[in-house]
């Protein structure tokens, strides 16, 4: 019998958004954390992480909250937090960030797809050709993934590294751009 997709999604919303001028898991009061959430939940996702750090807030329903003490290191303290936070009978984990409202359920069920599917278990959304979120990461690659993370670069480097990561084509789905400025 095949394994079954058990997937963990986790919204990065940890960051002060220094540029923004406030913590961007509070824009739009909550409506960007709601939606990525939402989009995590509907798009397959049977358990959702926040990371919050910055700002500490109430999370949507079903999401559970974890807070990246070391949030102020950068992207890769919060992706840490996330990864580690995974649920026990996870075998993926669906990074997305708070700042790409925009990208909904189904960038993350095509990504997730890409990635069951694929020999490695890597799958990125890209728009036009650009990479962004969400990231899928099969359990298998967590370990070198937390032993790379350092900065503020998440999983990009770890990603970049490697030629087995499917690029999933989303433009056709949303802009993915994240939102730095108000």
């Amino acid at each position: 019998m095949a394994q079954e997709l058990w997937v963990t999604g986790v919204v990065l919303a940890a960051g002060a958004g220094t540029r923004f001028g406030m913590p961007k898991v509070l824009a739009a009061e909550g409506e960007w954390l709601r939606r990525s959430v939402a989009a995590l939940r509907d798009g397959g996702c049977r358990d959702v992480v926040v990371v919050l750090g910055a700002a500490v807030v109430a999370v949507p329903e079903p999401a559970r909250a974890v807070v990246a003490d070391d949030w102020a290191d950068g992207l890769s303290a919060s992706v840490r937090a996330g990864v580690l936070a995974a649920d026990e009978r996870a075998n993926v984990v669906a990074l997305t960030t708070v700042d790409t409202p925009d990208v909904g359920a189904a960038a993350v069920q095509r990504v997730l797809s890409a990635a069951w599917e694929s020999g490695s278990g890597l799958a990125r959304a890209v728009y036009d050709g650009r990479p962004g979120h969400p990231v899928a990461l099969a359990r298998k690659h967590w370990p070198q993934l937390l032993e790379v993370l350092g900065g503020d670069d998440g999983a990009g480097p770890f990603l970049r590294g490697r030629s087995d990561v499917v690029a999933v084509e989303c433009a056709d789905l949303s802009t993915g751009r994240d939102i730095d400025r108000r």
